[in-house]
């Protein structure tokens, strides 16, 4: 492969560059995608980005896979809107959720109750809050921030449809510091002890928290909140919204709707995945930890929004409301309102492959690598991880590129296995946070999807709530560094750190902006009255 150097940084860069400050997602990746094509071919380069492009589906039987499930979930949605389900469960919501606090408690408990994949908990508590949020006039983009927040952090946790791929990854960097077999750990129990040392996925988890019990915002966030609710607009008035139902469906015509219609598809989901995945890893003599490990999690969510679209099929035709043709018909509709997602994620894994053919994870994996000091081994590793993940927009991309890179490091430098664990943790944690930072990670665009929110929005209001707790969570691996007091001290410390920097920069920029750092209940009483 040709050496590009630091030219390799440009596609991404550019992409993400473009995106900020154009908001035209899909016009700057593929702009991105293009400058790849012409400085890996030297030439016009469109051939070559669209050879990308088509392989971004056609050679991924998993991103094949993704689009299924979200065009599935898409139909499914659209049923759900249909069959008065959507309506039913803001009514019912509403009369139990009548603060904005509520909905964001709510909001962060749901996303930590549904663990085991973050797609699915996207989907599921995107599609689940957003009704609610927006009679209580919260924004899109904060409601987006808090789905994004509790998805991939708590799968990186929890026993999920990553605990696989992560541990394929440990097993990738021991092999690759050529270690003896005897001396090479169980990767479970490596995990395990490198779970305090992900720090951003903790501190990410609590600083939701923190945000929603505080009710206050810094940041266009805090002016995507007051817009909201003093003039009830959920997003700004230009955005894009990546779905949005009503404008696309209309209004259900049905009298009465039933929670039943949005509780029995969403926990045919759920039940069907888990059932599915299980099904996937299950073998004669095979212990729970082995079926969970080699579960495939992307058919499971196949089969499970598949079997949520027929739930709704079933319910439209035994109650009357829908006839199969008019199920056919809102089925297509619901692949429709997924267009834009499914464009934007093609075009993100387009730049996947464009800084995996120009080398730009190993070139910023190579970089990092030149600095040696064993304590600040694990907040470079969390830097690098965090920007290529930024550049590529794929948190496992990341774990695979900088995993086999920062482990035999670490090896090499100290001999301890705990300086690994410590690594391995740091690499999940960076890169996530670099997920969370950008505009072109496919777990940002259905963040935003299922929220309906604006993607360039959603990435805007985010990152300052990204880039504190991201900076919060290296200083945490810095002290860990040089003094190795135990993480598990250092966290909670991280915590209150979040809480003092949360009141402390959103009274500065409430100051600064000449409004309240927090909504008053106030407009939940108004809005009540309405």
């Amino acid at each position: 492969m040709a050496e590009f150097g630091s030219l390799s940084l440009v596609p991404p860069l550019l992409a993400i560059g473009l995106a900020i400050v154009t908001r035209k997602a899909v016009l700057s990746l593929f702009l991105g995608v293009w400058a790849g094509g012409v400085i890996f071919t030297g030439g016009f380069g469109l051939g070559q980005t669209f050879e990308w492009i088509a392989a971004a589906i056609g050679d991924s039987t998993f991103h094949a896979q993704i689009i299924i499930f979200t065009l599935l979930l898409g139909s499914a949605v659209a049923m759900i809107w249909r069959l008065g389900g959507s309506h039913a469960v803001r009514d019912w919501a509403i009369e139990r959720l009548d603060t904005r606090r509520k909905v964001g408690v709510a909001t962060w408990l749901l996303g930590l109750l549904l663990f085991f994949d973050d797609y699915a908990n996207t989907a599921v508590v995107g599609s689940t809050m957003r009704d609610v949020s927006d009679h209580l006039r919260i924004s899109r983009e904060k409601l987006a921030y808090l789905v994004d927040s509790t998805a991939a952090p708590v799968a990186t946790l929890a026993v999920s449809s990553w605990v696989a791929f992560q541990l394929s990854m440990i097993e990738s960097g021991y092999e690759a510091a050529d270690i003896a077999a005897s001396e090479v750990p169980n990767a479970f129990a490596v995990f395990l002890e490198s779970i305090p040392y992900n720090a951003y996925a903790i501190l990410a988890i609590a600083m939701v928290g923190i945000v929603v019990l505080s009710g206050r915002d810094y940041g266009e966030m805090l002016a995507a909140e007051h817009r909201a609710a003093e003039t009830g607009r959920v997003t700004r008035e230009d955005a894009r919204p990546m779905q949005d139902v009503a404008a696309e469906l209309g209004e259900p015509s049905v009298e009465n709707p039933r929670l039943l219609a949005f509780f029995l598809p969403i926990g045919v989901l759920v039940v069907a995945t888990l059932g599915t995945a299980l099904w996937t890893g299950y073998a004669p003599g095979a212990s729970l930890y082995d079926t969970v490990i080699d579960a495939d999690y992307a058919v499971a969510l196949i089969f499970g929004s598949f079997a949520m679209v027929v739930s709704t099929y079933v319910l439209g035709y035994t109650t009357g409301r829908l006839t199969l043709g008019e199920s056919v018909d809102t089925t297509i509709d619901g692949f429709g309102i997924m267009l834009t997602a499914v464009t934007i994620l093609v075009l993100a894994w387009s730049i996947g492959n464009v800084v995996e053919a120009l080398g730009t994870g190993e070139y910023v994996g190579g970089v990092a690598g030149q600095v040696l000091d064993p304590a600040l081994l694990p907040v470079v590793v969390l830097g690098t991880a965090a920007f290529v993940a930024f550049s590529t927009g794929s948190s496992w991309g990341t774990m695979a590129i900088v995993t086999p890179i920062a482990v035999p490091v670490a090896w090499e430098l100290t001999g301890d296995h705990t300086m690994v664990a410590a690594l391995v943790g740091s690499v999940f944690s960076g890169a996530i946070f670099g997920d969370h930072a950008s505009p072109i990670s496919d777990t940002t665009v259905l963040s935003a999807t299922f929220t309906g929110a604006d993607l360039v929005d959603h990435v805007r209001t985010q990152l300052y709530y990204a880039v504190t707790v991201g900076v919060v969570a290296a200083a945490l691996l810095v002290v860990w560094g040089y003094t190795r007091i135990t993480p598990w001290l250092l966290l909670p410390v991280g915590v209150v750190a979040l809480v003092g920097l949360v009141y402390g920069l959103s009274a500065l920029d409430g100051r600064r902006r000449g409004v309240d750092p927090a909504v008053s209940d106030d407009a939940d009483a108004a809005v009540a009255d309405d």
